[in-house]
């Protein structure tokens, strides 16, 4: 192929040369448009015009040369298209022709000259011009830089033009103005070119230069700091940024970084100043802010210290600041509404009412504040003070000193002065002057007082009230308590008596725990509860003796006696031992007896005094004669003036077993002793229809216990079903108040396999015949057994019956048997003695004197309801002094003649019921005492005699007498007997009491 090719091009030259073608052809390249720049994005037309050429076909080539290519390309075109072509990049364009000969489509063989070169700048992005700093405003003497920014430049190199150009600017990218002034101020453009490349103008820049220089400004968002804490500082400048700040202390730098904000916690004058740039641009100092720091609240004081103030007092407010020495402070007070001070004193003369109010201040400095203090409360008393003079002991002890207190209430600070008043006629003279202790000792007796002062100037309060200092002489009164019992009892009278030796007239003074005390010398009170009582005298007006303190001691509640009975079982005819026993039993008691009437209609009883216990007895016991039937007894005790009586005794019972026809008892099964399963039947009988059944046993009272409490009553019958825990005594109590006799009732508590003794639950007749045996559970006869009276084995031998043929008193006692080893309970065997006649035989003398002394009673009560006056046949003498209460025990009225050497005395006793109840029994002691020289034994014939004497009609109750004639004790030395004999006659009726003597 290269040698095809070299062959044709040596032909084209030898061509050439041997026909000598030759032409001039004049090619113009066209621009269409003809635009000489192309911007990004646009297109332009080149057309290649071969001048002198029209007709030939032509063949173009194109050559392009632009900055980016170091050779320049061809661009060929065989065809019309290839005339002209189509560039969007910038560079130098030039064209030129060729064609061939024939017409073939090879290498051309001529070609024409290059054309012009048209050169063709491509325009690229705007660029722009950006400020560095980039500050929004900036200040003559500052320096700047422009700077011309093309954006997507891919690092090539430009060439740079700025406008305006009327100083020498750069031709780089950056224009640096250095202290710039106002001639600066205006409007920057810049543009680029590289190559075939260009840009367009920038949009301008405004550069606004200030002439002015700025000024920094500080800005607080308070000017105090709170107590402990601080407050933040700004510091700007108007209208641009980027700035870095110093700050100032009272014209020092203060040491901080250079930012904006800070906090400072010290009071002061804060200033800023703003810099930036390089070199560095400085702003004018800010104005000075002054910064207050709050120090520890003020406390507002009194001075003096006084909790009252008193109106017409001078007193001094002061503002004190804890920490704030060395400090020059200014004050404020509140309230404003008078000339308050700029000090830390506010001083009030003379105060008045308007002045109690509440006070506050604060205080400030240059830099240093405080709060304003809490309110002070200044209270203004309006009254002026009266002082209070007290004394521990307003009696001086003998040769002692007492102490004298004086304060004013509510205040303090006051100086005091004394003041003594000798006697009634003197007045007061000062004793002591501006003491500052309220306390002083005095040793001499007086009306003393006081008074304060205080302040500067002196403030004085009133004269407080007097007090009377008294002197105790060395003498100590008696206290002597009347009755002198140790146990007193709540209700009681006592008389308290204070005795003082010598003949002073005194009056006196008591001391109690409760109640006013009199002036006398004696004290009656009722007691009420234990305490100390005291007494004194009262010479004049300042002397007294010594206090006399006793003790008084009050018991509550007031006692129950105890009441005893001996015997407890009667014997016909025997007498009956009542015994009442009160704590402390010689004080003084006097003892009441009674005898228990029943009330049905309730489970106690009624009361009715006994003969000879009206106006009671000294001694603590007292002897019933002649009581045949079953009774009950109560007793209690009185003394005193008005008498104070003890609760009554609970109720104790005499019983009998032998049966009378007003009241009795029977027991079905007719025996002692029964078994636990097994009924009884208890059956009153007598002149009432109407009875109850009372028991006693070893664990109840017989108050409480009666038949509907443990069986059932029908009637006169009471049945006891179910004998548990029922041993005891039983008997009947009918409406009218009688008692039948008594029984016992012994349960065998063994059920299982007990034994019981079959004996007579009445007593036996002394000489009947009694049989006793042994039962068991079932009821059947027991033989071989053995019975024991008194504990103690009748017969060696057993047996089935103990057989008493004629019994006797010797047989009387507990009886028990026994079987296989079993004992029954035991149980009492009574033997009725017969009685004969009251008078023996062998007493002729009784025979005679019962007569004579129912004949004489007769003729003596005759005398003393004829004849009332003294002044007749005796005289009347009431004894005002032995003389009883008859609110519960009747009237005692003592007759005396004083023309008989021998005394009759007459004692009437009327019953406690209502005058218009009759009276029932008249009982009478006759007492023959005699006088005689020598003692000599007591003859049979002076027992005493029982006569009855009828002095109503029989419808009546009988009247006895009881005669005693003694022999009284003659003294050694021979004296003349008045009489032989004085004969004592005690007249007694007794009736029911009142219910409320009942238990």
């Amino acid at each position: 192929m290269g040698e095809t090719s070299l062959c044709r091009l040596s032909f084209f030259l030898l061509c050439s040369l041997c026909c000598g073608f030759s032409e001039d052809f004049k090619l113009t390249v066209i621009l269409q448009p003809n635009w000489p720049v192309v911007y990004s994005g646009e297109t332009i037309s080149l057309r290649c015009e071969i001048e002198g050429g029209e007709g030939t076909q032509w063949t173009y080539e194109w050559r392009p040369t632009n900055r980016n290519s170091p050779t320049s390309s061809r661009i060929r075109g065989n065809t019309e298209p290839y005339r002209v072509i189509s560039v969007s990049e910038g560079g130098v364009y030039s064209c030129r022709g060729g064609r061939e000969r024939g017409g073939g489509g090879g290498d051309p063989v001529f070609q024409t000259e290059t054309s012009n070169e048209v050169p063709i700048q491509k325009t690229v992005s705007k660029p722009t011009v950006t400020l560095q700093p980039t500050w929004p405003v900036i200040y003559r003497g500052e320096t700047v830089t422009l700077r011309c920014e093309i954006q997507d430049d891919g690092g090539t190199q430009w060439t740079y033009e700025w406008r305006p150009t009327n100083r020498n600017s750069p031709t780089s990218s950056e224009y640096r103005i250095n202290r710039v002034s106002e001639y600066d101020n205006g409007e920057y453009r810049c543009k680029a070119k590289r190559g075939r490349q260009l840009t367009d103008w920038s949009d301008a820049f405004r550069l606004t230069v200030r002439s002015d220089k700025p000024r920094a400004t500080v800005t607080a968002h308070r000017t105090t700091i709170p107590a402990g804490g601080s407050v933040t500082l700004s510091c700007s400048v108007e209208g641009s940024g980027d700035w870095k700040f110093d700050w100032f202390r009272n014209g020092q730098q203060y040491p901080v970084d250079q930012i904006r904000v800070i906090s400072v916690s010290e009071g002061g004058e804060y200033s800023c100043r703003g810099q930036r740039g390089n070199p560095v641009f400085q702003t004018e100092k800010s104005r000075e802010v002054s910064i207050q720091k709050t120090v520890s609240r003020p406390t507002v004081t009194l001075q003096p210290n006084w909790p009252v103030v008193f109106r017409g007092e001078t007193v001094t407010l002061r503002c004190e600041i804890q920490g704030g020495g060395g400090t020059q402070w200014k004050y404020e007070w509140i309230p404003a509404n008078r000339n308050s001070p700029s000090s830390s004193e506010y001083r009030i003369s003379s105060v008045s009412d308007s002045d109690g109010r509440n006070y506050c201040c604060k205080a400030h400095s240059d830099h240093q504040i405080t709060n304003w203090s809490s309110a002070f409360r200044l209270t203004v008393d309006g009254n002026r003070p009266t002082p209070s003079l007290t004394a521990k002991n307003y009696n001086i002890p003998a040769g002692g000193s007492v102490a004298l207190s004086c304060s004013v209430r509510g205040s303090a600070g006051w100086r005091f002065d004394w003041f003594r008043q000798e006697s009634v006629h003197h007045s007061a003279q000062s004793i002591r002057n501006n003491e500052s202790s309220g306390t002083i000792s005095v040793s001499n007796e007086g009306v003393y007082s006081c008074r304060g002062g205080r302040g500067d100037p002196v403030f004085y309060t009133e004269t407080s009230s007097e007090v009377t200092i008294q002197k105790t002489v060395p003498i100590t009164p008696t206290v002597i308590q009347q009755p002198n019992w140790s146990q007193i009892y709540r209700g009681e009278k006592v008389t308290l008596r204070c005795e003082i030796q010598g003949g002073t007239q005194w009056t006196y003074e008591w001391r109690t725990t409760n109640r006013n005390s009199p002036s006398s010398s004696e004290y009656r009170i009722t007691a009420d509860s234990s305490g100390d009582y005291g007494c004194r005298g009262r010479r004049d007006r300042f002397t007294l003796t010594e206090w006399r303190v006793i003790r008084l001691n009050v018991s509550s509640p007031k006692p129950q006696p105890v009441l005893s009975v001996s015997p407890s079982w009667l014997n016909p005819g025997a007498s009956v031992t009542l015994s009442c026993e009160v704590k402390h039993q010689d004080a003084g008691w006097r003892f009441f007896w009674y005898k228990a009437v029943s009330k049905l209609i309730s489970s106690s009883y009624s009361l009715e005094l006994l003969p000879g216990s009206t106006n009671g007895t000294e001694q603590n016991s007292f002897i019933i004669q002649g009581q045949n039937h079953t009774a009950g007894f109560v007793c209690r005790a009185g003394r005193g003036e008005p008498e104070f009586y003890t609760y009554y005794s609970e109720p104790k019972f005499v019983w009998s077993a032998d049966s009378h026809p007003a009241a009795s008892l029977s027991v079905s099964p007719d025996r002692v002793q029964h078994v636990i399963d097994q009924p009884v039947t208890l059956k009153c009988s007598g002149n009432d229809t109407k009875w109850r059944v009372r028991r006693f046993t070893d664990t109840t009272s017989p108050s409480h216990v009666q038949c509907s409490n443990w069986g059932t009553m029908h009637g006169s019958s009471c049945t006891i079903n179910r004998l548990w825990y029922h041993s005891g005594v039983y008997w009947c109590e009918s409406e009218s108040g009688e008692f039948s006799n008594a029984v016992n009732i012994t349960v065998q508590d063994n059920d299982y396999d007990g034994i019981i003794l079959l004996s007579p639950v009445h007593p036996v007749t002394e000489g009947d015949p009694v049989t006793l045996s042994c039962r068991n559970k079932e009821q059947q006869l027991l033989s071989n057994v053995f019975f024991y009276h008194n504990d103690k084995l009748l017969h060696s031998d057993s047996r089935e019956e103990l057989n008493i043929s004629a019994v006797s008193k010797s047989d009387e006692g507990f009886y028990k048997c026994q079987h296989s080893g079993k004992d029954s309970p035991r149980s009492w065997m009574s033997v009725r003695v017969t009685v004969s006649s009251p008078v023996s035989p062998s007493s002729p003398l009784l025979l005679i004197i019962g007569p004579i002394s129912g004949i004489i009673l007769i003729i003596f009560l005759l005398l003393l309801w004829r004849y009332r006056q003294p002044k007749d046949l005796c005289s009347f003498r009431s004894d005002k002094n032995n003389r009883r209460s008859t609110t519960d025990h009747g009237a005692e009225n003592e007759i005396s003649s004083p023309s008989q050497d021998a005394a009759l005395y007459e004692s009437v006793k009327p019953s406690e019921a209502t005058a218009a109840e009759p009276r029932e029994i008249t009982y009478a002691i006759i007492k023959f005492k005699k006088l005689r020289k020598k003692k000599k034994p007591r003859k049979p014939e002076e027992r005493v005699i029982y006569a009855e004497v009828k002095t109503r009609a029989e419808e009546l109750a009988p009247t006895y007498a009881e005669i005693n004639k003694n022999k009284a004790k003659q003294d050694r030395k021979e004296e003349p007997a008045a009489t032989d004999e004085s004969v004592y006659s005690e007249i007694k009726s007794v009736s029911a009491l009142d219910d409320e003597s009942a238990l």
